[in-house]
């Protein structure tokens, strides 16, 4: 599975942004889906997940403020950020494993290139 994030970019604190993921080379829809967030001089941390039957998983920080979705006819995962806060600046990489939920990163098999968000104060 190859894929491909983007949809970051600068925001004010408080504002949004929907980051994408196209994933392409396998039959996507039966992947679980998941998004990690790695700050400079942090370890990534996981931010959420969907299955492949949309069972659906958020780190205790964002729950409520962002929403996992994708779209199987599409081959596209989306991750929209509402509210967002200074600390959550970091590059966003999407992941898929072909296993059940988890919200370990060395757990998936597959990883996009990341895309930066970064929030402004």
């Amino acid at each position: 599975v190859q894929l491909q994030a983007s949809g970051g970019g600068l925001v004010q604190a408080g504002g949004s942004l929907r980051l994408s993921c196209a994933a392409s080379g396998r039959t996507f829809s039966g992947y679980l889906m998941a998004w990690f967030r790695q700050a400079p001089g942090k370890e990534r941390e996981f931010v959420a997940a969907i299955s492949w039957n949309g069972g659906i998983y958020y780190s205790d920080s964002v729950q409520g403020r962002f929403t996992i979705s994708r779209d199987n006819s599409k081959n596209t995962v989306y991750l929209q950020m509402n509210s967002l806060k200074p600390e959550e600046t970091a590059v966003y990489y999407c992941a898929a494993r072909d296993r059940i939920m988890s919200t370990h990163a060395r757990q998936y098999d597959y990883w996009g290139q990341g895309t930066l968000v970064t929030v402004s104060s």
